[in-house]
């Protein structure tokens, strides 16, 4: 199996990042191939502050690694650092329908709402397309509301095939799974649109402030509580033993305990879950030359394999397998 993944670096991780993907992308580690990117090209449709936009992509490596992601098992390079994918793309556009794109979510939910969309938008599941193509990669982990974006590029790729013959590797969704419902501190789902969100790491002073901030009904300390109900026991089975889960909802059933004393709990599990990963990450943030390194040797693997790619799309369209190399002037 041979794996692809981005991930946007838009702002800093969150528990529903986590355990919505991250922690699956690493389960995925160690396959035939596994390269994982931060999409820093994806980012400028979205983040126009250039020192922003190089802190989240410093911040997403090093939170990737500090979370597990061992660069002896994959591959995790920055999109830019990779330029075959920007060519690719192009020869990809030349022959994507107009159509197609217009079908796709982004740009038709911008559209819907009457707001300016502009060419990045628009192409973006070319370039989608071209990071998952340019390696030859079988299997995209996503989430179930993202599998159009593989239908795209398999689309894309079989009318590439249908002109120019057997060139382009057609993958299959990996699709994530989503049985871990991650609430955010108004019980809604946890995302950075909504500002409900719980850094992964956060300081345990603010992640302590952040959980006994999260919103409860109006329960008395002696009354019986559903569990199933409350976003601080929905949180905590993310990160608790069955044993302890079932320990936990049987208090809260009866009665006697208040949310206090629940989120505290929550504060205790999230602590032990993170514990280490927080130390890995202060010490690869006391290291940043490993990591620059960890993130060209990734590239330099990516870049061996998209050559490869691209070399193949050039010759079977028409062009020189390789650019014309001129001497320096």
């Amino acid at each position: 199996m041979k794996v692809l993944s981005g991930i946007q670096p838009t702002g800093r991780f969150h528990w529903g990042n986590y355990f919505g993907a991250i922690r699956q992308y690493i389960a995925l580690q160690g396959n035939q191939q596994s390269f994982y990117f931060i999409a820093d090209l994806h980012a400028l449709t979205t983040v126009r502050d250039p020192l922003l936009l190089r802190q989240h992509v410093h911040d997403a490596a090093l939170d990737l690694l500090a979370l597990g992601l061992d660069p002896a098992k994959a591959s995790l390079f920055r999109q830019s650092d990779v330029p075959e994918v920007t060519e690719l793309m192009w020869l990809l556009m030349t022959i994507t329908q107009m159509a197609l794109l217009e079908k796709c979510h982004a740009y038709k939910d911008k559209k819907a709402k009457g707001l300016a969309a502009d060419a990045g938008l628009f192409t973006y599941p070319v370039l989608m397309a071209a990071d998952i193509l340019a390696y030859d990669s079988t299997h995209v982990p996503v989430g179930a509301d993202q599998i159009q974006h593989v239908e795209v590029t398999r689309d894309i790729a079989q009318r590439f095939n249908s002109l120019y013959g057997e060139t382009l590797q057609l993958p299959e969704c990996y699709v994530l799974d989503a049985s871990a419902k991650v609430p955010g501190l108004d019980g809604q789902k946890m995302s950075k649109s909504y500002g409900n969100t719980i850094p992964i790491f956060e300081t345990p002073k603010k992640l302590r402030k952040l959980i006994m901030s999260i919103k409860t009904d109006s329960a008395a300390m002696e009354d019986s509580k559903n569990p199933d109900n409350c976003t601080i026991y929905q949180l905590y089975t993310l990160f608790a033993s069955e044993a302890a889960r079932m320990a936990l909802a049987d208090r809260y059933r009866g009665g006697g305990m208040g949310y206090g004393e629940a989120k505290e709990a929550l504060y205790q599990a999230a602590l032990g879950c993170f514990g280490t990963a927080f130390e890995r990450r202060t010490q690869l943030e006391n290291n940043p030359d490993m990591v620059e390194e960890i993130l060209a040797a990734g590239a330099r693997a990516a870049r061996a394999k998209a050559q490869q790619v691209v070399a193949r799309v050039r010759a079977a369209s028409g062009l020189a397998a390789k650019p014309v190399s001129f001497p320096a002037l």
